[in-house]
């Protein structure tokens, strides 16, 4: 199996501006010691350092792929909002919406990450790859149409969808979701679209507090294409894995698709600063294993991993290795220096109970 990994070194020097964790400094929030916004270039670059460290991308490809061209961004994003995008990236920089600070050559280093994403599905849809990882930053799953938020400036993912259509490589396009936060903006942009299935995993009423009900399930001809599968605080290990089998996995099965896309975030991880979740290294290495064994099922393999958020600068590393020692198959590995500590926190079999039974109620109502 190839598996190839889409990366480019201006991705990591997107900056966020003068916040201290997700509030803006003044007044009496005082600046941080170290970094400002949470989506910092750490993560992203400790991932890919790791994976040199310990040899595993000599066995991936390592590449890159073009910027998002307009044509390709005007798919999804009104041509109003790329030019005022455009225009205050060619200047100091600014934000246009919610949490979506960027300075001077914000838009193209946003087009490059969307650049990443497409790149990466193009290789996958045309066999190139068998499957892939995009190390996409900015991210993207937060991103509406013409209103940006919760870091995400321009919608990769949908992007990327969009133009795989518009080439003829798919049509029916399944994205599974396991940012802690929901993934929002994708949902909104596929809402109404039978072609594209949206599931979400994420953290209750975590962020956006007013998206993610398992209510919302899609409108129009998309009626029944869009699966929200909010989970309380605390899920851990095996009840992520128990939400993936019982709920997003059979959905995406009964939809048969002609690719699967991660939209793959860390931050349910459990010392994660924006999520409270007790995911594990070992959790995402499952969930990629299980999800890779459906599109072995569904669609010869054809997979690819999008990175979202996570925010947790010692342990992103880990649970991005896992990933990819999955998705490539390699032998070599970077042992969890906190997984002895992460599975003494997680639930004990009470939770487990209940969450069992917050699971059944949204089975019995699909």
């Amino acid at each position: 199996m190839t598996t190839g990994f889409f990366w480019d070194e201006r991705c990591f020097w997107h900056g966020g501006g003068n916040y201290a964790g997700m509030l803006p400094v003044g007044g009496l929030v005082q600046p941080m010691a170290t970094g400002g916004l949470p989506e910092n270039p750490e993560t992203k670059r400790r991932l890919k350092n790791l994976i040199a460290v310990t040899g595993l991308e000599h066995d991936l490809v390592m590449t890159g792929a073009r910027p998002a061209d307009r044509g390709d961004l005007l798919r999804v994003h009104p041509a109003s909002y790329l030019d005022d995008f455009k225009a205050l990236s060619d200047g100091t920089g600014g934000e246009l919406g919610r949490r979506t600070p960027f300075g001077p050559g914000g838009f193209e280093v946003a087009a490059q990450s969307a650049g990443l994403a497409l790149g990466a599905l193009r290789a996958v849809l045309r066999g190139e790859m068998g499957n892939a990882y995009a190390l996409s930053r900015p991210p993207g799953h937060h991103a509406l149409p013409d209103f940006p938020n919760g870091f995400c400036l321009l919608a990769n993912i949908a992007i990327a969808i969009r133009a795989v259509q518009a080439e003829g490589l798919a049509k029916r396009v399944a994205v599974l979701d396991w940012d802690v936060h929901h993934g929002n903006g994708t949902e909104a942009i596929f809402y109404d679209d039978a072609n594209v299935l949206t599931v979400s995993l994420h953290q209750d009423r975590n962020y956006p507090m007013d998206t993610g009900a398992f209510a919302d399930r899609g409108a129009g001809a998309g009626q029944g294409y869009n699966l929200n599968i909010p989970l309380p605080p605390g899920t851990g290990h095996d009840g992520y894995l128990a939400a993936l089998d019982r709920l997003a996995l059979p959905a995406i099965q009964a939809f048969a698709p002609d690719v699967i896309i991660v939209a793959c975030g860390y931050d349910a991880a459990a010392n994660d600063p924006l999520g409270r979740m007790l995911a594990t290294a070992e959790t995402f290495r499952q969930m990629t294993q299980r999800t890779m064994a459906l599109a072995n099922d569904l669609c010869g393999g054809k997979l690819l991993l999008v990175h979202e958020g996570g925010y947790s600068e010692t342990y992103v590393p880990f649970c991005g290795h896992a990933v990819l020692e999955a998705l490539s198959g390699s032998r070599v590995t970077a042992p969890d220096p906190f997984a002895e500590i992460f599975a003494a926190r997680q639930p004990d079999n009470r939770f487990a109970a209940f969450l069992d039974q917050w699971l059944q109620e949204m089975e019995v109502s699909l």
